[in-house]
């Protein structure tokens, strides 16, 4: 993969079970993170975010994220409905 490309969630899961089994056939680290194309630090910090990780409860994170984002805009967009609303009362405008 070409630097500074992102992964999906799924292909990280993907390539954590790959190294896990290449890590059980006797290759080290260093061999698992060159064939998957990651540094040591990139695969560690993968496994400690997605280490166990099912297809089930990577739906749901995705669902809980997706979650997350849309009340972030929606009290983003009522913020600043308030903050006019004060203008308004004010006499600002």
């Amino acid at each position: 993969m070409p630097k500074g490309k992102k992964h999906t969630p799924e292909q990280i899961i993907r390539h954590l079970r790959d190294a896990e089994a290449a890590l059980i056939a006797g290759r080290t680290i260093g061999q698992v993170c060159q064939e998957i194309g990651v540094s040591e630090q990139t695969y560690y910090r993968w496994k400690n975010l997605y280490g166990g990780m099912k297809a089930q409860e990577l739906r749901r994170l995705k669902e809980l994220e997706q979650e997350n984002l849309r009340l972030k805009k929606l009290v983003a967009d009522l913020s600043l409905d308030n903050a006019m609303l004060k203008e308004l009362a004010e006499g600002n405008f």
